[in-house]
């Protein structure tokens, strides 16, 4: 009987589907795994499923066993003593070689598979000579792994300015782009101190709403369009997207607000653009004369 479930693991706290013989395994449960790098502990954050042994599909990993106390021991030794040791003779030679880059940490596998050393740059590094120099140390495969400065904050950073941990290493998988027009559609201050994260780039809760502000928005007449309202007609000069009203100014400046759903009608332009526009080149009830029906003066 083979189960299926979700598992955090590594010092990047990715998230990933594994495979397992084990039962009964709960949620918040550390484990040992085995993925494409070797032994290493995680998290259970889901309820593991039976399934087929052909239904399975493709998986990060497989569960060991639960996390033992032996396990437990191991990793605490690794964490305080074997990974500073090789963080500070890794540091050592990157300033004796001279290299362009910044160690950020280094994580040995709790199987000692590998010591895995992430580090910052800002382009390719030549760092084979710095790999002899770890290989011969510690005896074992070396990994250099280049991240970002998102992924620096995920490695090092614990807690956000909303008092909760970082997103990213509780519960987000891939880190994907967060743009300044979230921010301003969400009506966020636009103070880059408030709404940048520990990674000095913006928050990544900012994406999480976006496809509802998106859905709300469209559901709203465009600034500029006439519409149709009891009071009268007149044309849209702003609204809110929650709260999913419209600012209508209709005659001698006076401006009303007003559910959309209570607009009677509206003329939406098919290019979003309001009536009228592009046609100040037109003179209204002159046809333009065509090119075959020019004379030639000549």
């Amino acid at each position: 009987m083979k189960y299926v479930l979700m598992v955090r693991y590594g010092a990047m706290r990715l998230v990933g589907k594994f495979s397992t013989d084990v039962p009964n395994l709960r949620v918040n449960e550390r484990i040992v795994c085995r993925t494409r790098r070797g032994n290493e502990e995680g998290d259970v954050v889901s309820r593991s499923q039976i399934v087929d042994d052909n239904a399975i599909g493709d998986c990060t990993g497989v569960v060991l066993r639960r996390l033992t106390e032996a396990d437990a021991q191991r990793l605490k030794q690794l964490q305080e003593e074997v990974e500073p040791r090789a963080y500070r003779f890794c540091k050592n030679c990157i300033e004796d070689l001279d290299l362009p880059m910044k160690l950020v940490r280094v994580e040995q596998l709790l199987g000692s598979d590998k010591i895995v050393f992430y580090f910052l740059a800002d382009g390719r590094v030549d760092f084979r000579q710095l790999v002899k120099r770890l290989a011969s140390e510690y005896k074992t495969r070396i990994e250099m792994h280049q991240i970002g400065v998102r992924d620096e904050a995920r490695l090092l950073a614990e807690v956000e300015h909303c008092g909760r941990e970082l997103c990213c290493r509780t519960f987000i998988k891939d880190l994907e782009p967060v743009t300044m027009r979230m921010a301003k559609m969400q009506k966020s201050t636009l103070d880059p101190t408030k709404i940048s994260g520990r990674c000095g780039r913006l928050m990544c809760c900012l994406r999480f709403e976006d496809e509802t502000y998106t859905y709300l928005k469209n559901k709203l007449p465009k600034k500029g369009t006439h519409v149709t309202i009891a009071e009268g007609t007149g044309e849209v000069a702003g609204y809110d997207i929650l709260g999913q009203t419209v600012d209508v100014e209709i005659d001698e400046g006076k401006l009303l607000t007003v559910p959309v759903g209570e607009i009677i009608s509206r003329e939406d332009d098919d290019n979003g653009k309001r009536p009228g526009r592009g046609r100040r080149n037109r003179r209204k009830g002159k046809k333009q004369p065509s090119n075959s029906s020019r004379k030639d003066d000549k």
